[in-house]
């Protein structure tokens, strides 16, 4: 998840604003983050929505 830390910073959002709107932890947004976790696909989903970006470009796949 190489680019959601940049996405979450540059729509001015801190790891807890993120968390609440999504309905989960800060911790798990931070884990994320840091490549601990790796969302599922609802939540990736989801993230992608948030963001209006496409998965791929949420996980830093490049063509």
């Amino acid at each position: 998840m190489s680019n959601l830390r940049e996405l979450r910073e540059n729509h001015s959002l801190t790891q807890q604003m993120l968390a609440d709107r999504l309905n989960v932890s800060k911790a798990t947004i931070g884990a994320y983050e840091r490549g601990i976790n790796f969302p599922g696909r609802e939540m990736l989903i989801k993230l992608a929505d948030y963001f209006k970006v496409s998965i791929d470009e949420l996980i830093g796949r490049e063509m």
